[in-house]
């Protein structure tokens, strides 16, 4: 279920670093440590450093999603 039901957002919860891999872990509606465990293995396969660029390109355009003082969090539906 992808598209305006579910954005695409940084998550605020389940963050490691920037909160990358959770946002995409939800918007997949897999685990977030599924998805780390695939991207740090894609990185090592693709040498790490594409995986790096990546990783912070998507940290600079992907949104963070939005807490409590803000309104309503974006992932309060999909618990």
């Amino acid at each position: 279920m992808t598209g305006r039901d579910n954005p695409l957002y940084r998550s605020r919860t389940d963050r490691m670093i920037s909160g990358v891999c959770g946002g995409i872990a939800r918007w997949l509606g897999w685990s977030p440590t599924v998805v780390r465990v695939l991207y740090v293995a894609l990185s090592l396969l693709s040498a790490a450093f594409p995986g790096i660029l990546i990783y912070l390109l998507l940290w600079i355009v992907m949104p963070q999603e939005r807490d409590a003082h803000d309104g309503e969090p974006i992932g309060a539906s999909f618990r």
